[in-house]
């Protein structure tokens, strides 16, 4: 048995049916030349031969006695593949917002909680002749950086693929027989374990959220103690703010990775917030278009991780913090250079008071006692009257940078998928994948049924942030061509460097 950590299990506990706590992906796939093959059964050999390199495949939940503490993780010895790994074929046309529409109603459904927290979908009938594969985990058991032992299990670097080796054989446990007093003796040890480790914590924590609260001394010796002029604890309410249904619409779009370095580098600001001030811009178009745009700057919840460098356990280690946007300022220019202004001062404060956030707790009866507030919270629809503290969430997850393979196929696209939530109806997460960076709109459908036009929007302001940075490229003058020419010419031809074979172990690694 393995305990759900705090973080982990909230959420659990925090999810309902207008709420459902999944995160997943959709790919596009080129299927091999000539292909004659079935792909769904293709698709469950393949994930079956290698469900054990990544134990988010077979592990499922066993809930506490009376929900007096966090759930188990418990190996999973019957696991249904035809349930798990399932086949949908689009109706005619078979068209890319076909595909993404039936994305959004997949997306909504709840995962069954006495199985392994996990679906695959093979769907087919794309007018393209392509396929794709929509996948959902859901959170308690993984974060975007947990995600690199799921990619590394289930793609590879060529479309032969590499020998698994087969899964040592595990002696059968009767899991479905654990005693209610093993179950409590399980809880209490867990409940020592995690008090003890906060215990052990607190002076790093306390030194950490010293150094994070108390500001430096200034020149004169003494400590400001003001907050910046343009703090404000909640965000101007809009259409996005509101408590949401199961109802979702999805929309994926794609920029070159290429571009958006150009214009980090050009503009002097970070790929991170080239991310935000593209989201920024098409919102503040997309509600200006409709009336809608508050006077004050609307302001984005961004997870931040907190996992340690090489650590590829499949929990979370996260946390949020909360960005202006800068959507008050209608020059593009200007907006972004804001943006990454409040980054620089957030990945600040954010450096000091990191090693302060636990992410393991104990909380004695959490899951009713959050079940029960997070029941109220969705039923009284109090997010439609509370300030909101952010309007959405955003998110910027690190992809891989080569050519993929699933089960034999191409993997064009990487569209992340992930969560809305109540007085917070859209959510933006991005994907870098081999030159791509892939942005995908998830968003309650009553509070933004046209979410295709605001992905629309956010194309045209990569577009206007580009035009931009190109504009501020120097121009080499005519006399340093002159002076480079002639040396270039003189310059001997080299012979083409042979490629250097990397071992497939390493390289799949390295993807990873």
């Amino acid at each position: 048995m393995k305990h759900l950590s705090g973080v982990d299990s909230a959420f659990l506990h925090l999810e309902s049916p207008e709420m459902p706590m999944h995160i997943g992906s959709l790919n596009v796939l080129d299927l091999p030349p000539g292909y004659s093959g079935d792909f769904y059964e293709d698709t469950k050999a393949h994930i079956t031969s290698r469900m054990h390199l990544a134990e988010i495949f077979t592990r499922k939940l066993a809930l506490m006695p009376l929900d007096l503490s966090n759930p188990v993780w418990v190996e999973d010895e019957d696991i249904d593949m035809d349930y798990h790994i399932r086949h949908v074929t689009l109706p005619k046309p078979g068209t890319n917002r076909q595909l993404q529409q039936y994305v959004a109603r997949l997306h909504s459904s709840l995962l069954d909680r006495s199985r392994p927290l996990w679906e695959f979908f093979v769907i087919d009938g794309l007018k393209s002749g392509q396929v794709a594969l929509y996948s959902k985990v859901h959170h308690a058991g993984i974060d975007g950086q947990a995600g690199v032992a799921v990619a590394k299990a289930i793609f590879d670097l060529e479309a032969t693929g590499r020998v698994i080796k087969a899964a040592r054989p595990r002696a059968r446990r009767n899991q479905y027989q654990l005693g209610i007093a093993e179950l409590l003796g399980a809880a209490v040890r867990n409940t020592l374990h995690q008090s003890v480790g906060l215990v052990k914590s607190l002076p790093v924590i306390v030194r950490a959220a010293k150094t994070a609260l108390i500001p430096e001394k200034n020149a004169s010796g003494k400590r400001d103690w003001s907050l910046p002029k343009d703090f404000k604890l909640f965000a101007p309410r809009t259409s996005l703010n509101v408590a949401i249904t199961n109802q979702r619409t999805f929309a994926g779009r794609t920029v070159p990775l290429s571009e958006v370095k150009q214009i980090a580098k050009l503009l002097g600001v970070s790929l991170n917030d080239v991310v935000m001030a593209t989201t920024a811009g098409g919102l503040r178009a997309y509600l200006k278009d409709n009336n809608e745009l508050p006077d004050k700057p609307l302001c984005a919840a961004v997870p931040v991780s907190l996992r340690q460098e090489g650590d590829e356990s499949a929990n979370n280690q996260v946390s949020m913090v909360t960005m202006n946007l800068a959507t008050d300022i209608k020059d593009p220019l200007a907006r972004i250079l804001k943006i990454h202004a409040d980054s620089a001062n957030t990945k600040l404060m954010m450096g000091r008071f990191k090693a302060a956030i636990p992410t393991d707790f104990p909380l004695p009866a959490a899951p009713w006692l959050m079940s029960a507030v997070a029941s109220l919270f969705s039923r009284s629809r109090l997010a439609n009257v509370m300030p909101p503290l952010a309007n959405l969430v955003i998110s910027n997850v690190a992809g891989i940078q080569v050519q993929l393979y699933f089960a034999g196929a191409k993997v064009v696209s990487y569209y992340p998928v992930s969560i809305p939530a109540h007085s917070m109806a859209l959510n933006v997460t991005v994907q870098s994948y081999n030159g791509r960076l892939d942005y995908g709109l998830i968003a309650c459908r009553r509070a933004l049924p046209d979410v295709n036009e605001l992905a629309d929007f956010m194309l045209a302001e990569h577009r206007t942030l580009l035009e931009l940075a190109l504009a501020r490229m120097p121009t080499p003058s005519p006399q340093a061509a002159l002076t480079v020419a002639p040396s270039a010419a003189l310059k001997p031809k080299l012979a083409p460097k042979t490629a250097t074979k990397v071992p497939k172990k390493r390289a799949v690694a390295v993807a990873a």
